[in-house]
């Protein structure tokens, strides 16, 4: 199968089920919604149908990174990420935002922990897994989160939580995760593709 044309699968109700009545179209959040640090992120997705958004990216990223294949290992300076630590970058961090959503748009009020990305990059043993094995990965991981967002009504999708000790709502989280992949595909254009 064509990894640039994977595309999240359209459900049909079982027979004797109605269409949900679920929207995934909550509009954009106000900046109230999110720490200011997030505005960077949230200020590239271009429309209101985030999961539309999320949905289309899947297919683009996978694009930009397949033909990369055995430069994957390449970083343009000692001290950044390889291509594969971006990708397993990209997988961490919307795993991390995505549950953050979840809890978020449930009503737990639990302060949820932040994370230090450094961290996780230096012990996700990227470089010993393939390119392919992160790109799988990451289709797989957007799938759920897409699953996520779609369940959402907009009471879900505007309800507020405390993360990393900064208030957030569900619907910010899907905007930062689109915009944190568009800001690394976007580095991965201007720093790593030019090889």
């Amino acid at each position: 199968m064509d990894q640039a044309r994977i595309r999240a699968p359209t459900l049909v109700p079982f027979p004797g089920e109605t269409m949900s009545t679920l929207t995934t179209t909550f509009g954009r959040p106000e900046s109230s919604e999110y720490a200011p640090y997030y505005g960077r992120y949230i200020s590239l997705v271009d429309t209101d149908d985030v999961v539309s958004a999320l949905e289309r990216q899947i297919g683009e990223t996978v694009a930009i990174l397949k033909p990369v294949g055995p430069k994957a290992d390449y970083r343009y300076a000692p001290d950044k990420w390889t291509v594969k630590e971006v990708l397993g970058h990209i997988n961490d961090t919307e795993r991390i935002m995505t549950y953050r959503a979840l809890r978020i748009s449930r009503g737990d009020k639990t302060p949820i922990e932040g994370y230090e990305q450094d961290d996780y990059v230096r012990d996700g043993n990227f470089s010993q897994r393939t390119l392919a094995d992160l790109i799988e990965e990451f289709t797989d991981i957007r799938k759920a989160t897409l699953a996520l967002f779609r369940s959402f009504d907009g009471d879900a999708a505007t309800r507020r939580g405390t993360a990393n000790k900064n208030e957030v709502s569900a619907r910010a989280l899907a905007y930062i995760i689109a915009g944190h992949e568009l800001h690394h595909r976007q580095i991965l254009r201007e720093k790593y593709l030019k090889l």
